[in-house]
């Protein structure tokens, strides 16, 4: 299966009712584990490198890496920029070969973010790719406060920018550790759904209970959740274990070797939970 745009993937989740996994990856081994997870579960798959990833490796050699699993994979792989800042940092992503780019400008007044996304959207479309963008801020567990999405604010967003997802804000939180005790805001979800039609986007959605990524999956427009947090603390345990088991051992890629099946089992699981198909 060849690599292919976030639209791809997500008109057809939208159209029958299920969601696909944005996958935040950090190295070469979860990226290999989320790809082997996808292919189990013959489900597509979002590859996404957010800024973290991109202060570790550089953007060129994470999209050859992206390229290489994607070209070698059974099911659809899309590369995907997460949480970009710039139009320089979008255009170098496009010469990289991503597939997607989802520009961040919800801390932006709502023009200059409507103007700029729509300047991402417009470069992303020219290339054949294409643009996520982001209207009401998400905040950050311990940190800053989300600011929860404008549903008129959201309609003008998504018929101004042309984006083809739009993630908002409505009680979702990054590198949230534990599940939220009430879920996201479904009343502000219909309202959103309301006087817009473009995929939805949840960020943060580790902290998202099983049973209601589950639902929005099947009933809503909500056609991707992005998983970090939840898979990292996977990674970090198994990490933690390998190197606890042996103190001797001083081979890199022996102990990593021992992340990857408990990172495609963990992987699996999520991903079963947005494959769900309306009746």
């Amino acid at each position: 299966m060849s690599l292919v745009t976030l639209a791809d993937v997500l008109q057809p989740a939208l159209r029958q009712g299920y969601a696909v996994a944005g996958l935040v990856t950090l190295g070469w081994e979860d990226m290999c584990a989320f790809v082997a997870a996808a292919e189990a579960e013959q489900c597509p798959v979002i590859l996404q490198a957010g800024p973290g990833c991109r202060a570790h490796t550089p953007l060129p050699v994470l999209g050859a890496m992206f390229r290489h699993l994607a070209e070698s994979a059974g099911v659809p792989v899309v590369a995907h920029l997460d949480h970009g800042y710039s139009l320089a940092e979008c255009r170098q992503a496009v010469d990289c070969g991503f597939t997607s780019l989802m520009f961040d400008g919800s801390r932006m007044p709502l023009n200059q973010n409507i103007d700029e996304t729509a300047a991402i959207a417009e470069l992303a479309h020219a290339a054949g790719l294409s643009c996520e963008g982001e209207i009401g801020f998400v905040g950050y567990a311990g940190g800053e406060g989300s600011a929860g999405t404008d549903p008129q604010e959201a309609s003008r967003f998504a018929s101004e920018t042309g984006v083809d997802a739009m993630a908002i804000s409505v009680g979702n939180v990054h590198l949230q550790q534990t599940r939220m005790s009430g879920g996201l805001d479904v009343t502000r979800i219909r309202a959103i759904e309301a006087v817009t039609q473009v995929p939805l986007v949840i960020h943060g959605g580790s902290g998202v209970p099983i049973d209601q990524r589950i639902d929005l999956s099947r009933h809503s427009n909500i056609c991707k959740f992005n998983i970090g947090t939840e898979l990292r603390m996977v990674f970090g345990k198994a990490l933690r274990e390998a190197v606890n088991r042996d103190a001797d051992r001083f081979d890199r890629i022996a102990i990593l070797r021992e992340t990857h099946g408990p990172l495609v089992e963990a992987t699996r699981s999520i991903l079963r939970a947005f494959k769900a198909r309306r009746s």
